[in-house]
C-alpha cells in the first residue's frame, strides 16, 4: 500500500477519534447544563429521600431520586469499604445523568465480631433473612461480652461525583453498644440492638429529634452539604 494511502488512513482515524471526543464532550456539556441546579441521590427509598431533602434544602438545589432523574443503572456493589461502594453507586448513576450525584453506603460494625457485618450488613446471613433473626444471631455471638467489648457503631459514607467527574467523600458514625436484647420499634434493620448510652435507649427507641442529633447518615450528609456549599462559594 502506498505511503500516501497509509497517511490518509492515519489522518482519517485521528479525525474520527477527535470527532468522537468532541461528540462525547458535547453530550456531557449538554447533560450537565440540563442538571444545573439539581442534585441526584442514588436511591429510590422514599424515607431516605425525605431525610436527604430536609438536610440539603439549605443548598437551594432541587434534590432528585435516581428514578426521578431517569437513571436505571445496573449497580454491582463489589467494593471493599463503605466508601468504595458509595462511589460505585454514585458513579453508575452519574454516567447516566451527569451533574452532581450523591450516594451512600452504610452498615453496622461490631468490634467483637471483627467488624462484621460491616459492608455486608444488608446481605448478612442472606438478603432474605429477617432482621429479627440477624439481630438475635449477633446478640448470641456476643454472649459473655461485657462493657466496651460490646462496642459497635453505624457507619455511613457519602460519595459525591461532581460534573467534572471528581469525587468527594464524607463519613460519620453513630456509636453505641450491642444491647443484651432487641428493644424498640421506631427504626428498622439493626436499630433495635444498637444501644445508645448517651440517651439510655436503643436506636429504635430514639425520638426523631434525638436521632437527628446523632444520626450517622445525617452527620455525613451535613458534612457533604458544607463541602458542596464551599464549592459553590456559599455557606450552608
Amino acid at each position: 500500500m502506498a505511503v500516501s494511502k497509509w497517511m490518509a488512513i492515519v489522518k482519517w482515524m485521528a479525525a474520527a477519534k477527535w470527532m468522537g471526543v468532541f461528540q462525547r464532550s458535547f453530550v456531557r456539556t449538554e447533560r450537565d447544563e440540563k442538571m444545573k441546579g439539581k442534585i441526584v441521590f442514588a436511591t429510590g427509598n422514599a424515607g431516605k429521600m425525605r431525610e436527604i431533602r430536609r438536610i440539603l434544602e439549605d443548598l437551594g438545589m432541587e434534590i432528585l431520586s435516581m428514578e426521578e432523574a431517569g437513571a436505571t443503572p445496573a449497580i454491582c456493589e463489589d467494593g471493599k469499604t463503605f466508601g468504595e461502594n458509595a462511589e460505585i453507586k454514585a458513579m453508575a448513576v452519574w454516567k447516566e445523568t451527569g451533574g452532581i450525584v450523591l450516594a451512600d453506603d452504610s452498615g453496622l460494625v461490631v468490634d467483637y465480631l471483627g467488624g462484621e457485618p460491616g459492608i455486608y450488613s444488608a446481605r448478612y446471613l442472606g438478603e432474605d433473612t429477617s432482621y429479627d433473626v440477624k439481630n438475635q444471631v449477633i446478640i448470641d455471638r456476643l454472649k459473655g461480652a461485657k462493657g466496651q467489648e460490646r462496642a459497635a457503631r453505624f457507619i455511613c459514607n457519602i460519595a459525591a461525583v461532581l460534573p467534572d467527574g471528581k469525587v468527594l467523600h464524607t463519613e460519620a458514625a453513630m456509636e453505641g453498644l450491642i444491647a443484651e436484647k432487641p428493644a424498640g420499634s421506631g427504626g428498622f434493620g439493626y436499630d433495635p440492638i444498637l444501644y445508645i448510652p448517651q440517651f439510655g435507649v436503643t436506636s429504635a427507641e430514639l425520638t426523631m429529634d434525638q436521632k437527628n442529633q446523632i444520626s450517622h447518615r445525617g452527620k455525613a450528609l451535613e458534612a457533604m452539604k458544607h463541602e458542596l456549599a464551599a464549592l459553590r462559594g456559599g455557606k450552608a
